[in-house]
């Protein structure tokens, strides 16, 4: 699979209903950094990810006043310092409505052209004020008012979690597809279960991009992590885990397991990849380097 196409950039398209018009997408997700340590983490990894040049990169958004600052700040420093082109996280959680817009605007000021728009889960701070409102739907039609935004939502191969069953889950993402403009998927572990997501869009006459979302298992211990973020490994990829034996070997058949998934998507007509990169960068710029896309490492 050799390098993607340069046409993108060299039109300079920093929307990213633009940048998939022009053909394939390789994101990558960072989250801000709560203190010091944190922040020299996530600089040496836009450092390192910066030269794979990224269609773009997408800051996540915890909640609260002092997260939402670090998303703006993080998402503004980057338009002005580098070359990467970033996507704002926003929840509807613990926020009333004219908050949001305040925080929509203040994105747009910034000169921030992509969001993110998420119902979010709910708050565990006991202080927190319940939000105005409750579904990314009304996110999606207030940043729609504000204007300006090219609007991704999130998309969950297996259902959201507090859906009743797929069906429900099914027709409030092609609802809430139909106002946006692209959706990316919580991470998954086999191409058919995006497969299947996707041809059930179709069935409801919704063909906007679903990116899919990448997320290596390089360790044991986040095995348990994964199926409380709503997404268990599957048996049969837990036990090749557990027989590569050492940390290395665990790690070295996470990015072999990774690779393999971004191929089949890829080869089933993906629009792009998504990575879940948790401010790290040697897993997503060693499947970078598998596939192709990258400068061997």
């Amino acid at each position: 699979m050799g390098c993607r196409p340069l046409s993108a950039y060299s039109l300079g398209v920093a929307r990213i209903t633009d940048l998939l018009a022009a053909g394939r997408t390789y994101s990558f997700e960072f989250f801000p950094p709560k203190d010091d340590a944190e922040h020299a983490v996530l600089v040496r990894a836009l450092l390192d990810l910066q030269p794979l040049r990224p269609s773009f990169v997408s800051v996540t958004y915890r909640g609260g006043r002092s997260s939402r600052q670090r998303t703006h700040d993080l998402v503004a420093g980057m338009l002005r310092t580098t070359t990467l082109t970033p996507m704002a996280h926003l929840i509807c959680v613990a926020h009333t409505r004219l908050e949001l817009a305040e925080i929509l605007v203040e994105f747009r000021k910034a000169g921030v052209e992509n969001l993110m728009a998420l119902g979010g889960d709910p708050p565990t701070d006991p202080d927190a004020i319940e939000g105005e409102l409750e579904f990314a739907s009304e996110l999606v039609e207030l940043a729609r008012a504000i204007g300006g935004f090219s609007i991704g939502v999130a998309a969950h191969p297996i259902g959201h979690p507090r859906s009743p069953d797929l069906a429900f889950d099914r027709d409030r993402l092609a609802e809430k597809l139909r106002m946006a403009d692209f959706a990316v998927t919580q991470f998954f572990w086999k191409a058919d279960e995006y497969l299947r997501l996707v041809d059930e869009l179709a069935d409801r006459g919704v063909d906007k991009a679903v990116l899919p979302g990448i997320m290596p298992v390089t360790r044991l211990v986040d095995v348990p992590r994964r199926a409380q973020m709503g997404a268990a490994v599957p048996p049969d990829l837990v036990q090749a885990l557990e027989e590569a034996g050492d940390p290395e070997s665990v790690r070295e058949a996470g990015i072999e397991m990774a690779t393999k998934l971004c191929q089949q998507l890829l080869e089933k007509g993906a629009p792009g990849l998504h990575f879940y990169t948790l401010n790290r960068s040697v897993a997503t710029r060693r499947i970078y380097s598998n596939l192709g896309l990258a400068a061997p490492l």
